[in-house]
């Protein structure tokens, strides 16, 4: 399946007789307030996706501040949701898919195979001139899927290391965070030695779709033995997807720079070179 769906293609799939499981996730870095607009208008039929607490596990800081969610409970979460076998996914938020990427990524590392990303998300669905509901909704039944982890690669911190060495390291975050400008939540400034500095965000047009996939391509060239990571492996997840629209496969660290600042004996970079 596709990495993203057009606003035509979900709407019309909607009202199919298998439609898919449609998911809300709106949530950025700093902004507690996603559930609220998440009451304030949504798809009809979405269910509201906590990435915080439903897409993430919780424990040291050594471990990042979005480790993966045990298998057990993202099965628990995904059929609270609605998700069954054979049934299709839609995940999306209103920030060009930045945070459902998350959601798009781990259902696809369990197992679920048609799982999609709405291709410039709610605002999309709301230029094309369709409805969208208010307050709470809940899936018409449970889910019977079966999760199991390891569908998609992921990395260590030291394979993240081996890997800017010796193949490609893709940094997603901003890139004034990557130079060690600022730096909002984590300890440190900077970024992994020998990674490359590629924010996620320019593989959006200005109405937060994906650029085509021949544009990305030319954008991300001939690379191999890649791997992304970002500031808690969210905005990472949009890199692997828009890596996988270009046709390469990636990695990705799912503790990223929190985990990697949050180790004293790990090397901090500084500045606009790897």
């Amino acid at each position: 399946m596709s990495v993203t769906r057009d606003v035509a293609d979900v709407e019309s799939a909607l009202g199919s007789l298998v439609p898919p499981v449609v998911l809300d996730v709106r949530w950025a870095l700093g902004d507690s307030a996603g559930h609220q607009r998440y009451l304030e208008a949504h798809i009809p039929g979405a269910v509201f996706v906590d990435l915080d607490t439903e897409l993430a596990a919780h424990g040291a800081p050594e471990l990042g501040r979005h480790p993966l969610p045990s298998i057990e409970n993202l099965q628990s979460s995904a059929r609270r949701w609605g998700i069954s076998v054979g049934v299709p996914v839609v995940v999306y938020d209103n920030t060009g898919n930045l945070a459902a990427a998350r959601a798009w990524w781990l259902l696809k590392w369990a197992g679920v195979e048609q799982v999609s990303l709405l291709d410039g998300g709610l605002k999309a669905w709301i230029a094309a001139g369709l409805d969208t509901a208010k307050g709470e909704e809940l899936a018409a039944g449970a889910g019977d899927i079966e999760l199991g982890a390891g569908h998609l690669p992921v990395l260590t911190a030291d394979q993240a290391a081996a890997l800017a060495e010796s193949g490609t390291l893709l940094d997603a975050r901003a890139a004034e965070r990557y130079r060690g400008e600022t730096e909002p939540v984590d300890p440190k400034a900077g970024h992994i030695p020998g990674a490359i500095s590629a924010p996620t965000t320019t593989n959006l047009d200005d109405d937060g779709r994906f650029l085509p996939a021949d544009v990305l391509r030319r954008k991300f060239g001939d690379i191999e033995a890649v791997g992304v990571y970002c500031g808690s492996g969210v905005t990472a997840a949009h890199q692997v997807a828009a890596l996988a629209i270009a046709g390469i496969d990636a990695a990705l660290f799912p503790g990223s720079w929190s985990q990697w600042s949050n180790d004293p004996s790990r090397p901090v970079a500084t500045g606009p070179n790897p």
